[in-house]
């Protein structure tokens, strides 16, 4: 009985320090002067990209045959990665605006 309430408090001790724990983070890309800041991120599945635009215009982040996110003038916008891989993106409105998404395993 004490070997295992033993096991069970290393147990908890090592889930409790963070051991194996993966938390998802947000990722910034500024949108400004026509341009994704930076044009290349590193992700991981579960992380959100959060596109901050600091334009006057309207831009979106759009992914071909895939998704896309609507990012208004002087606001923000964001999407949840969920598969792994390397993402191209641009903006419908403005193509020679593009960026890429590298994604891995949390």
């Amino acid at each position: 009985m004490r070997s295992r309430f033993h096991l069970i408090a290393i147990a908890g001790l090592l889930l409790g320090n963070g051991a194996g724990d993966v938390r998802a983070e947000t990722i910034r890309v500024t949108v400004e002067k026509m341009a994704f800041v930076p044009a290349q991120i590193q992700a991981r599945v579960g992380d959100t990209i959060e596109w901050i635009n600091k334009d006057i215009l309207v831009h979106t982040a759009t992914v071909k045959d895939g998704w896309e996110v609507l990012i208004p003038a002087k606001k923000t916008a964001s999407l949840v990665v969920r598969e792994v891989g390397q993402v191209d993106y641009y903006c419908r409105f403005h193509p020679n605006m593009k960026g890429r998404i590298s994604v891995t395993k949390p």
